[in-house]
């Protein structure tokens, strides 16, 4: 029997250019991973493992393909209960092609939508490999991802985003919580992991005595330029259509990604005399990560209340927070990413407009009556359910995963390795030869 879906699209409702669109957001997402990310952490590791920390983000685009063609998907956006989706009603993406799924993007195939959402799951173990730079083992780091993304992210992923999750405010949840692009889902879950892992693996050798500097500047700027493009296809792209949506997230992302720069850079230059351009491009990276969970929810002016706010708070962390603890996150994406989001998903609470988003007005029901999600003390009560749920989720099963891992074939790499660098340690090649 033919699926509504598939007479849907059999009678032309797919819409050609919001599928372009969607086409158009996967490519800019998957290039937030490499070369964007690839080329930000590369950047800011010493010359010794710079390869390796490349490796870390272009493995998973192959790593995490294959395990969300298998049973990712299906997980994250299968039929199941409020935690997880059935892993077996998409397994190797049976069903998954040109019909649409009506629940999450009704006017492209569902096969558009597997790929857009799929370019999420690479990036966001990505990030927490900048936390672990330049001394985990790579098979640790791949046994450790491969459990990471199976018990972290594809579970999140259906909490928030998928029906019936216990999170998702449009379909069925039962704590309605506005995370536009991944708020919860990819920063602060991949934030958390990235404190855990930097604790529990140890600081690298010489840390915080010896200077440890970008070993190229000039590569990570570059890699902030392409993931602030990128990040258009991220936030402006889970609109799921080409309307005006799309356009209000696109705008709120681009002006909290130079608010949060300018934050950083003015209480930079403030409080230590000169603006550094890594620290420019650090705010910029922080603005996006924080506009994230509210980029189709709020006004351009809260946009850029909301990425001055996490510039600032992002600077905060990663200068005084991470000093204080002395907890070697190499990269910073628990001050960044983790930090960031959380102050965009509180933002959120107290500033989300039905006028930006008239769906958050319409949609959620309690006892059959509407509920607006709009800016209030209730919604900002039900973000911060969803902030402390994934940081405690999301920690506690990264601790279990790395004891598990460490007990099987160990986390780090032998202190001579470390010190060699883990380009010839563990790949046998270097970056840079005479």
């Amino acid at each position: 029997m033919q699926t509504a879906g598939a007479a849907a699209a059999a009678s032309g409702a797919i819409n050609t250019g919001d599928n372009a669109w969607m086409l158009v957001s996967a490519a800019l997402v998957l290039m937030m991973t490499a070369p964007g990310l690839v080329l930000f952490y590369g950047g800011l590791v010493r010359n010794r493992s710079v390869l390796s920390t490349m490796m870390h983000s272009f493995i998973l685009m192959s790593v995490v393909s294959i395990l969300w063609m298998i049973f990712g998907y299906s997980m994250a956006f299968g039929e199941g209960n409020a935690f997880v989706g059935n892993p077996l009603q998409h397994f190797l993406l049976h069903g998954v092609g040109a019909a649409p799924q009506p629940d999450y993007a009704p006017t492209v195939p569902q096969e558009t939508f597997m790929l857009f959402q799929m370019m999420f799951a690479i990036i966001t173990p990505a990030l927490i490999s900048g936390a672990i730079a330049e001394r985990m083992k790579f098979s640790a780091y791949l046994v450790f991802v491969i459990l990471w993304v199976t018990i972290v992210y594809f579970p999140l992923a259906h909490m928030v985003w998928g029906r019936g999750g216990f999170f998702n405010w449009a379909l069925g949840g039962r704590i309605p919580v506005l995370d536009f692009a991944g708020g919860t889902v990819v920063h602060i879950s991949s934030g958390i992991s990235a404190l855990v892992c930097a604790v529990l693996v140890g600081k690298r050798l010489g840390f915080p005595h010896e200077p440890m500097l970008p070993h190229n500047v000039v590569l990570s700027l570059t890699g902030t330029g392409l993931l602030w493009v990128g990040w258009f296809g991220f936030n402006a792209g889970s609109a799921v259509s080409a309307g005006a949506l799309a356009t209000s997230a696109f705008a709120a992302t681009h002006f909290s990604a130079a608010a949060g720069a300018l934050s950083w850079t003015v209480l930079e230059w403030y409080l230590k005399g000169k603006p550094s351009v890594l620290g420019t491009a650090s705010g910029m990276v922080a603005g996006l990560a924080t506009i994230t969970p509210a980029s189709g929810f709020v006004t351009i002016p809260a946009a850029v209340l909301i990425g001055l706010a996490g510039g600032g708070g992002c600077y905060l962390a990663v200068t005084k927070l991470k000093a204080k603890f002395r907890y070697d996150d190499s990269l910073d994406v628990f001050g960044v990413h983790g930090v960031g989001s959380t102050v965009g998903m509180v933002l959120v609470g107290v500033l989300a407009s039905a006028e930006v988003n008239p769906a958050i007005a319409a949609t959620f029901k309690v006892q059959g009556t509407l509920v607006s999600l709009a800016g209030g003390l209730e919604q900002l009560r039900n973000q911060i359910i969803a902030i402390v749920f994934t940081a405690v989720f999301s920690g506690v099963v990264t601790i279990a995963i790395l004891k598990l891992v460490d007990a099987a074939i160990g986390l780090r790499v032998e202190p001579e390795d470390e010190a060699t660098g883990l380009d010839v340690s563990q790949h046998g090649e270097a970056a840079y030869n005479e």
